[in-house]
């Protein structure tokens, strides 16, 4: 099979297939071969390549905190689109691999992610709800709100998996506060529309 860029990188993300590794190697492509060394946990050798390219690639820059991270020995700050762009991104990718080491060792260092980006706990919530971990995601998502309060888009998340789980009053109270923050606020006002006739 011959393969293509989107080809492998969309390989990379479901499977560690060493063509796809052979593919980045020989065309060049040191993030993506990288992250197939992460994910294969040689870290030394990804963290190698993650630091060849970071300062010409923000992605890499980001990889290589997070390996930070993962070995608990951080000695940099990431910056705020960083968090937003990849941080959850990144936690899906390892728990698809079943990476919960790695994750673990990620999120313990939530609260100070959070000093640089104040959705970080949002980040943390959504994925790990959206991975099965209902329970771990919950705590995160209401940390989230205790420590940014202001933040619409996470009030309309809770009011959705409330709804989710049919607990309508909980759900509403969330819709509501998300369309105090930001009124017209979409999502939440057809959430609420649906929500009214399931109250009536």
């Amino acid at each position: 099979m011959v393969l293509d860029y989107e080809t492998a990188k969309q390989k990379l993300l479901t499977s560690l297939d060493t063509t796809c590794q052979q593919f980045f190697v020989k065309n060049g492509y040191i993030l993506e071969n990288a992250y197939y060394e992460l994910l294969s946990d040689n870290l030394e050798k990804a963290k190698n390549l993650f630091n060849a390219i970071e300062n010409n690639d923000i992605r890499a820059h980001w990889a290589s905190f997070m390996i930070s991270l993962i070995e608990g020995d951080v000695k940099e700050y990431p910056s705020y689109f960083e968090l937003r762009n990849f941080l959850e991104i990144d936690l899906n990718i390892l728990l698809t691999y079943f990476k919960g080491n790695y994750v673990e060792n990620i999120i313990r260092y939530a609260d100070f992610m959070f000093t640089i980006n104040p959705e970080v706990h949002k980040f943390i919530g959504r994925v790990l709800y959206n991975n099965g971990y209902k329970e771990q995601g919950m705590f995160f998502l209401d940390r989230a709100k205790s420590y940014f309060y202001h933040d619409p888009e996470l009030h309309y998340l809770l009011a959705y998996i409330y709804y989710t789980d049919k607990n309508f009053t909980k759900a509403e109270k969330a819709v509501n506060d998300c369309l105090y923050i930001l009124p017209n606020y979409f999502p939440a006002v057809s959430l609420q529309k649906k929500l009214t006739d399931k109250i009536k």
